[in-house]
């Protein structure tokens, strides 16, 4: 007896195991290519989550055969799907942006005699594989196969190349960034430490800062030295055979520094033997850059790093876990997860140091330091998703917001390693935090932090570095066009946000005046309101509206007065905390739902314009129409969200666009920032559970469930959240994590 059940219990344990080697792991439904064409702007390359580090191929410079090249138009990001021209990898770069920055100190592998003009030395290649923590293509030009992975502060290159002479390059140069000068440092023939300067992004030209790092090399080299660009001559050309080309310094070890310098190695390799690159980076120093280095790479091998990465990547992915749908939803699901899981990303050093905010100091955290704050698009969505799956996570990113505050002055608007950009427009550290503190995240300094949002809300324009055109809004409850392509009415729809967020932070604290006063400031839309149209429209310092009006002016980035980028329809509804009150100006309810009706139906409605990507929730707050909520939401995630490289409707802005999906995949939606609720939607997958953080919620995880007949089971019948059947579309946080099993029951017909 005893052996038989030995026997039942071995086949039952194996059987277990082999259900579990053959389940599919979460971090291969993830596809790095999605979104890498369509302007979405993502890219393939190595990164852990929250990384600083990321080694990405750069396809976008020196060949006239790129479909989109940098340095023939507008660019901001390192790769292309369509290109296929690669001059090496880049190392630190940013996801899902609008414009160009970082993505620099470019490493390159060549073959035979050694040339270091990219538009010479760049190769075709084929063959790409990605999955988190790794990338790898085949350089056809060389028949090099090239492999990257990273650890968070570092990247390392792994090489295979064919008989006789191999190279490899550094290109100091060039990039992505608007911003030119490095130096470099020989410290032996293997290592290389140095400098190079970033900056500018958006236009920000005083918004700069240096990258350090130190590169290693597994190969002794037969050849080491510099390269550098000399500028070309007049008279003195006769004595410099080299005016305007790449001089070789093939004698010379100390420093260099210039524009367009670089590294190589030369040395003989048997065939398929492998050379290994190693990349520490800092924002402090080269000597943390090395300690990154040493600390992370220590004793390790790339295949340890990469499985290390993925492994990482594995445990974050398992916050939220799906069952059903389709492998495509699922593939969809688990990148949009992953893109969410980019930025903001750390920046301190392992030993705690990072360049404090707008300064020249150096201080230390004990937690993690976080950096690329692109809160314009972040603040309607990504930092909620942080706070119900990743707290810890948010909390951290809140407590660097305020100490950005404590170091600069101001909480950050647009911030980029350890600058202020003042990108886009708005107060959109007010409804973070808020919304964060209202969900129950308030280990930090509320004091400070109200007095940083009140700081901005009430400082005259001129000494206001978040809203500048404060005096305006303050006296006339508007911001006034004054010239012609000013933003106004952009800057000031998100004021009206700001302040209703901060006036319920100021009810929660006790201050009722202050609460009224920033309430009654939050009503002010109206003054946009032109009933000619029907939309909001600019308005000029005498109270009149700007004329000659068109609404539909602003699409594809053309210039439009009072918005940016978009149109008056794009920001119309965009009064997600007096939907009500939108409803009456408008006309009342059945006005206001068939002209919101209107937008999706003529396309007015823009998928990667942030402004209105709320407005399908709009329908959910008038009975009987809250159908419309599921049947935009479905439409929009089956016409715009695919597993294609253009599966992303535009611009990511760092995981905005892509958490609008994880969002409406699982059934409910933060539509007004700062608020503490979502409106309900029916979720694609029959099942979903969110693993909970037991330091921030009583309840271990959240359930989701969906009884559906048919995949075309898309409208919600019936909701039950925690046993009780609720009759509502909208849930307060409390609601949602403390009832711990929602049910949605789904029919075909509206």
């Amino acid at each position: 007896m005893k052996k038989l059940l030995t026997s039942i219990f071995l086949f039952s344990f194996c059987f277990s195991m082999s259900a579990q080697n053959s389940q599919k792991a979460l971090v291969d439904y993830v596809d790095p290519f999605i979104g890498t064409t369509n302007f979405g702007t993502t890219n393939p390359g190595a990164i852990t989550p929250n990384g600083l580090m990321s080694v990405v191929p750069f396809n976008v410079m020196g060949s006239s055969e790129n479909t989109y090249d940098k340095d023939a138009r507008w660019w901001s990001t390192p790769y292309e799907y369509t290109n296929n021209f690669f001059t090496g990898y880049s190392h630190v770069n940013l996801s899902g942006v609008g414009c160009p920055e970082l993505g620099s100190l470019l490493l390159m592998p060549t073959t035979g005699e050694l040339n270091v003009d990219y538009t010479q030395y760049g190769s075709k290649y084929k063959d790409e594989v990605a999955t988190p923590g790794y990338y790898s293509n085949f350089l056809t030009k060389y028949n090099v196969k090239t492999e990257v992975t990273a650890t968070p502060r570092t990247g390392l290159a792994r090489f295979t190349f064919p008989k006789g002479q191999g190279n490899v390059l550094l290109n100091l140069g060039e990039g992505l960034t608007n911003e030119s000068g490095a130096m470099v440092r020989r410290v032996n023939n293997q290592e290389y430490e140095g400098m190079k300067l970033l900056g500018t992004f958006c236009y920000n030209s005083q918004a700069v800062f240096p990258i350090y790092f130190v590169m290693r090399i597994s190969k002794v080299p037969a050849e080491t030295g510099y390269w550098k660009k000399q500028r070309p001559m007049t008279a003195e050309a006769e004595w410099d055979a080299d005016q305007g080309k790449n001089k070789l310094y093939t004698k010379y070890g100390k420093e260099i520094a210039g524009d367009d310098i670089g590294v190589y190695f030369s040395f003989d390799t048997e065939e398929n033997e492998q050379v290994e690159v190693q990349m520490g980076v800092s924002f402090v120093s080269i000597e943390n850059a090395r300690l990154n280095l040493e600390t992370e790479q220590k004793d390790s091998h790339f295949d340890k790093i990469y499985q290390d990465a993925r492994n990482l990547w594995e445990k974050n992915l398992a916050r939220i876990t799906v069952e059903g749908g389709t492998e495509d939803q699922r593939k969809i699901f688990y990148t949009s997860l992953y893109h969410l899981l980019i930025h903001p990303n750390i920046l301190q050093d392992v030993n705690g140091e990072y360049p404090a905010m707008e300064s020249d100091k150096i201080l230390t955290t004990k937690g993690n330091r976080y950096t690329v704050f692109s809160l314009w698009d972040t603040y309607r969505n990504v930092h909620q998703l942080l706070t119900l799956v990743y707290p810890e996570r948010q909390m951290e990113m809140v407590q660097t917001m305020l100490d950005m505050y404590r170091e600069h002055g101001w909480l950050p608007k647009w911030e980029l390693y350890g600058r202020e950009t003042l990108t886009m427009e708005g107060d959109p550290s007010i409804p973070v935090i808020v919304d964060s503190w209202m969900k129950g995240l308030r280990d930090f300094d509320v004091d400070l932090a109200y007095e940083a949002m009140y700081k901005s809300a009430t400082l005259p324009g001129n000494e206001n570095l978040m809203r500048p055109d404060n005096d305006d809004y303050l006296s006339l409850g508007y911001v006034p066009l004054r010239e012609k392509y000013d933003n106004s009415v952009s800057h000031a729809l998100e004021y009206y946000i700001a302040d209703y967020s901060l006036s319920k932070f100021a009810q929660a604290l006790g201050k009722k005046e202050d609460a009224k006063m920033f309430y009654s400031r939050s009503l002010n839309y109206k003054h946009y309101y032109s009933k000619e149209f029907g939309t909001f429209r600019p308005k000029l310092p005498d109270g009149t509206f700007y004329t000659p009006f068109n609404p539909l002016q602003g699409a594809d980035f053309e210039p439009n007065p009072g918005f940016h980028e978009g149109n008056s329809w794009n920001y119309t509804f965009y009064v997600p905390h007096d939907v009500y009150g939108l409803a009456k100006l408008m006309g009342g309810k059945t006005k206001f739902i068939n002209k919101l009706q209107m937008v999706f139906d003529k396309g007015y409605y823009d998928p990667a314009n942030e402004p209105d990507i709320a407005y399908p929730y709009l329908f959910s707050y008038f009975k009987g129409e809250e159908w419309r909520t599921s049947n935009e939401v479905h439409r929009l995630l089956k016409k715009y969200y695919t597993t294609k490289p253009d599966g992303i409707p535009g611009n990511d802005d760092t995981g905005t666009l892509s958490t609008w999906a994880i969002f409406n995949m699982i059934g409910f939606y933060p539509d007004c920032p700062g608020l503490p609720e979502y409106t309900l939607v029916s979720p694609v997958f029959d099942k979903v559970t969110i693993e909970l953080s037991p330091k921030w919620y009583k309840e271990n995880e959240l359930i989701i469930e969906v009884n559906r007949n048919s995949p075309e089971d898309i409208y919600i019948d019936k909701v039950t959240l925690g046993g009780k059947q609720i009759k509502k579309y909208r849930i307060t946080h409390d609601e949602l994590v403390h009832g711990g099993h929602l049910i949605f029951d789904l029919k075909s017909t509206k």
